[in-house]
């Protein structure tokens, strides 16, 4: 179609050419006048003739790339199952992307999760649950098999080779490292559409609306918002052996001379990094995933975590790119360390009123002990695989 116009325009221009040179012919001696004219005329057709072939030429070769380019895959280590039968929800509500990971060990606790979240909201929520490849069988027929089966989810596929050279095993951890816990580094690839998400730890408990947290005001150009680790919900915890967790010096070594050019005070309050609202755009804008990546890279090679809080491995970086530059979150919006250790720090008034629930530490809320196990125990439903079971309850049955 496009050849055809082009060829009709310029047979069209020709004529007028012709026409024109005609009339010059015929009427030169009575008009010479106008000679001047007609070659003005002229020369604007073939100026016109010009543009015209080099605007179809151009058009050509944009079809072309077109055609060349659609064979190409981006960046894509990210596997999307396709959604289970979704519940009616309103078309006019913005969708909330809720990003939350599910390991095997710990499915339990993302079981849990996601069922306080969606019993306590009426907004549009979207999960995005990331797991690895041996665990989406497990967590497809959990949900399934239960009253989350009308929810509206993805299983993610996280690819571990996006960590290659970026993280390392320390002889002096105790535990090897769980590639889950870098989920949240890679936010703009697990929810590729989405301007805004939250992000949240599977050891959670949702008490209030969902929108709520998301809704969170972030200040201009701030691309995460936090909750301070010194912060009025949050007293100071004090890990055995391991000194203050709640500033920059607990995480990251001092004595190398990287960090100290980096100029950040070592008394700077710490943030939680276990839930998080980001906004996407400004995410991308910063590229804050190739400067996690960067800070990772460089403790492979030269070691800048601070070796006193074991285990801590994602938060470090996070601290690094967000020093002085991310907005906070409502603490009730994330109570937490009510993992740190098995006896009960807070009042039951308090427990009741927080809007989120966070079990961070050692003692997990489906394990032997554990502080407010009650509390948590309302929201998991059993595995109707058999496969997951909470560990006190094996006890219980054995004795």
């Amino acid at each position: 179609m496009v050849i055809l116009m082009y060829l009709l325009t310029l047979g069209a221009c020709f004529c007028l050419v012709g026409l024109k040179t005609s009339i010059y012919i015929r009427q030169k001696r009575k008009m010479s006048f106008r000679k001047v004219n007609i070659i003005v005329l002229v020369l604007a057709v073939v100026l016109f003739l010009l543009v015209l072939h080099h605007n179809f030429l151009g058009l050509s070769s944009l079809l072309r790339n077109e055609v060349s380019d659609s064979g190409i895959v981006g960046f894509q280590p990210i596997d999307f199952v396709p959604n289970v039968p979704q519940q009616a929800v309103d078309g006019r509500q913005e969708e909330i992307p809720v990003v939350i990971a599910a390991s095997e060990d710990r499915l339990g606790g993302a079981i849990a999760a996601i069922n306080s979240i969606q019993h306590n909201t009426r907004s549009n929520v979207m999960f995005y649950i990331v797991t690895l490849n041996g665990t989406a069988d497990h967590l497809r027929s959990w949900l399934s098999g239960s009253t989350l089966k009308t929810i509206r989810y993805k299983i993610v596929n996280f690819d571990t080779k996006l960590l290659e050279g970026k993280v390392k095993e320390d002889p002096d951890q105790g535990e090897s490292i769980k590639p889950l816990t870098f989920a949240r580094f890679y936010l703009p690839i697990l929810v590729p559409s989405a301007k805004k998400a939250i992000y949240m730890d599977d050891d959670v408990i949702v008490q209030g609306d969902i929108l709520a947290l998301y809704n969170t005001p972030l200040k201009p150009g701030h691309a995460a918002a936090f909750s301070e680790d010194c912060d009025s919900a949050s007293t100071k915890v004090v890990i055995r052996g391991a000194g203050n967790q709640y500033n920059y010096i607990g995480y990251l070594d001092y004595k190398k001379e990287r960090i100290r050019k980096l100029s950040m005070k070592a008394s700077t309050c710490s943030f939680n990094p276990g839930v998080f609202v980001a906004n996407l755009t400004e995410w991308k804008k910063q590229n804050i995933t190739n400067q996690l990546e960067k800070w990772m890279k460089l403790n492979v090679e030269e070691g800048l975590y601070s070796r006193t809080l074991a285990g801590s491995t994602t938060t470090p970086p996070l601290l690094i790119v967000f020093y002085q530059q991310h907005s906070t979150i409502d603490p009730m919006w994330n109570v937490r360390h009510l993992g740190s250790s098995a006896g009960k720090r807070y009042s039951p008034q308090f427990v009741k009123a927080a809007k989120l629930l966070h079990w961070n530490g050692h003692f997990k809320p489906w394990g032997r002990t554990a502080s407010y196990s009650d509390v948590w125990e309302k929201w998991y439903i059993p595995d109707p695989t058999g496969k997951f079971s909470l560990i006190r309850r094996h006890m219980e049955i054995s004795i």
